[in-house]
């Protein structure tokens, strides 16, 4: 990751660090859109009339619940790109396709 000699190489504390925020910054910022786009034109209160009528919850909960659902779904999204992208090990360069 550190191309330079000359800098000491990121402690695995660091890479972590930097692995999770690379996740979780990007799916806050699109969970933070998607909210804005979706209750836009939806009511909290009238999806809630719609799914858990029993359930006393705020509209201010509703757009908190959305919030998070919307950050956990970009985030696993955001998750799987990060894995797929990830570079292979040397050892599994020599291995036949197919």
């Amino acid at each position: 990751m550190n191309d330079t000699p000359d800098m000491p190489p990121l402690s695995r504390r660091r890479l972590l660090i930097r692995q999770w925020g690379a996740i979780l910054w990007p799916s806050f910022v699109a969970a933070g859109l998607a909210s804005m786009v979706f209750f836009a034109f939806v009511d909290p209160l009238r999806l809630r009339d719609i799914t858990f009528p029993q359930h006393a919850i705020s509209r201010e909960m509703g757009y908190t619940l959305g919030f998070f659902m919307f950050w956990a779904v970009t985030a696993a999204a955001s998750a799987v790109t990060w894995y797929l992208l990830r570079p292979l090990r040397r050892d599994d360069d020599e291995l036949p396709l197919g």
